[in-house]
Order: structure tokens, then sequence, then C-alpha cells
């Protein structure tokens, strides 16, 4: 992680309206979500109390009060002659699933697997009015296979607003996107049936889908769009159950269907009479002026289903995610559900009911434009250090798909690793091996950390295109690796 140091104005605008009552513990509190969250990175040197009580013209007894709290909860450090520098209870790494990552992480390493933002303002506030909302739901048993009834309303009037008319019931909750899409793939696609996926794809949507024992079968994904007469040739010839999509913002390659794109591949799904899996967790990720998401795909396949997710767009930690299927599908969902789980948290239904219900834009317009400033900044670290490398800023989503002047992803991952940066590879978005020309850029962390990152890897690089280390074989046909 890179040290940077926050100017008192800076952070006087971060704290922004705190609780003043005391203030010295509401500054405390806005501190501790702001480094919690990731926006004020670990290891920053705060403003000194001076300095802070005069940003915020307070007394400087609240600060230095407020200085306390944070060094008590483990927020932050005094370094003696050197200032106040923030830190998290467990170390840098307390926050980290070792099933995530390759090897052990570290203090300095910078992780470039996980394409995940930190929680948006605002989100601690909605989980204490959610708590306070839980009374109401602990006589009952707790159990909603389907959703609590007031999150499958909301979540369908979601879809209303984009044009697709939905009834609560056509909405399934369930533990996150990847937990409804295996829920799919186990009720839609057995043993016979066929599973069509793009190449590169999302890696762990593989497995997932195949849950019901479907087999796998790929269509190859031109970094320039989709191939509608391959597409129209692999329909014909495979026959597939399910067509798994991600029409607005592809994971990896950013890319985003055009609406006469959409319409004839709704054409070819219903003439083939294949259901398509319409994979919509980054749609609300919007980060270019203009720049939307297009027309639903259910809206034009009837019989698709749609799965979403609050984990991209809001925060990943709040694991809920969804399925929205025709009336017809929504029986063989739920039992499929059933055999895997027998529903979510309340407390989380109960969160993202009130992110819904409310007004959920300032939410979102926080995270893009933190998106917006993180994606130009590794854009540009790119153009200066590795100006051969090529790529399209996406005009949404989470990451950038980097085309390399030379197969060596592989290598590279292994070396970066070594700089101190964890990579995931092109051959880990691809279901059945090759893409070892391209690298999965996340720009999810912090801008400073991003720039940081993309030096480092500018270095492995160099050490892979000198042949001071082999360049390994892409994996063939390997187990897909956890990617977030």
């Amino acid at each position: 992680m890179v040290q940077s140091t926050l100017t008192a104005t800076r952070l006087a605008s971060l704290v922004g309206g705190f609780d003043r009552s005391p203030a010295y513990v509401g500054l405390a509190d806005a501190l501790r979500e702001l480094i919690g969250d990731g926006r004020i990175g670990y290891g920053t040197r705060l403003p000194s109390e001076r300095d802070l009580t005069e940003a915020l013209g307070v007394s400087r007894t609240t600060v230095t009060r407020a200085y306390a709290l944070l060094r008590e909860s483990s927020y932050a450090e005094a370094r003696q002659g050197a200032g106040t520098f923030t830190r998290l209870p467990g170390g840098r790494t307390r926050a980290l699933d070792r099933a995530l990552w390759p090897s052990d992480v570290g203090n300095g390493v910078i992780d470039l697997v996980c394409a995940a933002a930190t929680a948006p303002p605002g989100i601690a506030a909605v989980y204490a009015e959610a708590a306070a909302d839980l009374p109401a739901h602990l006589g009952g048993h707790g159990y909603f296979p389907a959703g609590m009834p007031d999150l499958q309303a909301a979540i369908a009037a979601t879809y209303d607003a984009r044009g697709l008319p939905t009834a609560p019931e056509q909405i399934i909750v369930t533990p996150g996107a990847l937990a409804a899409t295996a829920v799919v793939g186990s009720a839609l696609a057995g043993p016979r049936d066929r599973v069509l996926m793009e190449s590169p794809t999302y890696p762990n949507a593989v497995r997932a889908l195949r849950a019901g024992g479907g087999r796998l079968t790929t269509i190859p994904l031109d970094p320039s769009g989709w191939d509608l007469d391959a597409v129209a040739a692999t329909l014909a010839r495979q026959r597939p159950r399910l067509v798994h999509l991600m029409p607005d913002f592809h994971n990896p390659t950013g890319l985003v269907m055009t609406e006469a794109e959409r319409e004839t591949y709704a054409r070819l799904l219903a003439r083939h009479d294949a259901v398509a899996v319409v994979d919509e967790a980054h749609y609300l990720v919007t980060l270019d002026d203009g720049a939307t998401a297009g027309t639903p795909l259910a809206a034009l396949a009837k019989d698709a289903v749609c799965v979403g997710s609050a984990s991209k767009s809001i925060w990943g930690g709040l694991r809920l995610g969804w399925i929205r299927a025709p009336h017809a599908l929504i029986d063989r969902l739920t039992r499929a559900r059933v055999g895997l789980d027998l529903g979510v948290p309340v407390l989380e239904q109960l969160v993202l009911t009130r992110l819904l219900s409310g007004d959920l834009e300032p939410v979102l317009r926080v995270q893009r434009a933190r998106l917006r400033e993180q994606r130009d900044a590794m854009a540009g670290a790119l153009a200066e250090h590795l100006p051969d490398w090529e790529f399209r800023p996406p005009a949404g989503g989470m990451v950038l798909w980097c085309h390399l002047p030379v197969a060596g992803a592989t290598a590279l991952s292994t070396e970066a690793e070594r700089h101190g940066v964890l990579l995931a590879p092109g051959p880990s978005f691809a279901p059945e091996g090759g893409l070892d020309r391209y690298v999965r850029l996340p720009y999810a962390v912090a801008a400073p950390d991003l720039v940081e990152a993309v030096r480092r890897i500018a270095d492995a690089w160099a050490v892979v295109t000198s042949g001071r280390v082999g360049v390994a074989a892409p994996p063939t046909g390997a187990e897909p690796v956890l990617v977030a």
C-alpha cells in the first residue's frame, strides 16, 4: 500500500456534517467509516491536530479526543516524531478472504484480482437503521426462500423502471449473483443439456452454471464485440439449453451490446429454443456521461432469466443477489434454490430494501465518481509505463481488459506477485484455455495504489519479456479460479 498524507482541508470535506453530540465521538465515528471503507487509505498520515482543528472550526480538545478514540479502537497509530497514521484492527489483511488469493497477502501487496469497490458513504448508517427494524421480524422463523416480500417488491420495481414489467413473485433473492447463477444451472440444465458460455467470461459463473451437470461449450467473444453470425452457427450446431450472456459492461471486456445486437440475439435464442441467463451485475456501474445500460434482454427474449447483484454497484459485503424469471420457471427455480439454501439473512434484506426503496442515486453517484477517477488514473499510468499494451477504456464496469504485445500473461501474474501485485491473467477467464495475451486489471482500489501497481507490473513485464524467466504455457481446460 502506498503511504500518503491527507490534508486537513481534504479531510474536512470528507467527514462533512459529522454528528456533534458529542463532537469528538461523531468525528471519530466518521473517521472510522472513512478508514474502514478505504476512502482514507491504510497507512495514510492524518493531518496534525492543529491543522484539523482550524479546518473543522472545532476545539483542539475535540480533535485530540477523536484521534485518541481512533487509536484505542485500532484505527490509527501514533508514530513518534512522524504523526498519526491510519490502520485497521487486526492489520491490513484483516478483511481478506484467503480463498480469493493465490498466496499469503502481506503489507505492501496490491490486489488486482478482486473487482469490488469499497462501501460508499452512509452504508453503516443504513445498517444501523435496518437493525432498528429487525425486532419486528424476530417473532417469525426468519426463513424466506424466495426473499422477504418488501424486498421482492423493491427489486421488481427496478425492472419496472427499466421497461421490463415484473411482479414481486418473479423475484427470488439469493446470497449473491453467483448463488443465483448456481440455482439457475441446477434447475434448468441437466447432464444431457449443453450450456453455452462466452470466452472470455466471468470464471466463477462457469462452475456455477454447471451445477446441474450441464455440458460446457464455448464461443469466442471478440474484443470488438459479438459476432452474431458465429452465434447463429453455434446455436444451430450445439443446440444449447442455456446461453450465458453479459450484455452490459461485460466482465472482463467491458463491452455493451447495441440495441440491434440485443434484438438479433433475442430472435436467435427464440429460433433455437435456448434460454438466456443474463448476468446484469454491472449494469448500474455506468461511468461516462451519457453511458447507460441498454434495454433489458429479458424484454426482448421472453424466456430469459436475469441474475442481479448488489455487490458490484453498492458493496461486495452486502451479499445479496437475485433472480428475475418468467412466471413459468419460478416453481422450478424455487425448488432448486431450496435444495441449496433456505434464504439469506434478514438484516441484509432489510438493508437492501431500505436502499432500493429510498433514493439510491446519491450512493451510486459517489461510487461512479470514485471508479471514474480510478479508471482514468490506471489508464494514464498504463499509457506512461506500458504504452504498447492495448485496451479500450470502458464506459462502465470495474476492469480494463488489456491485450499484451506477446503472450505471457500467466508468467506475468507469477512475476508480478514477486513485485507485490496480484493479477488474474487471461487464461483465468477462458473456460477451455487460451487468452494468454490478455490480463484483467480492476480499478477498484485507490488511485495512488493503482498508479503504483502499474509501475510494479511494468517492472515485472520487463523481466518476463527479457527472457530472465520462463514464459509458462497457459493452462488448458483448468478448473476456473475464484476471481471476484
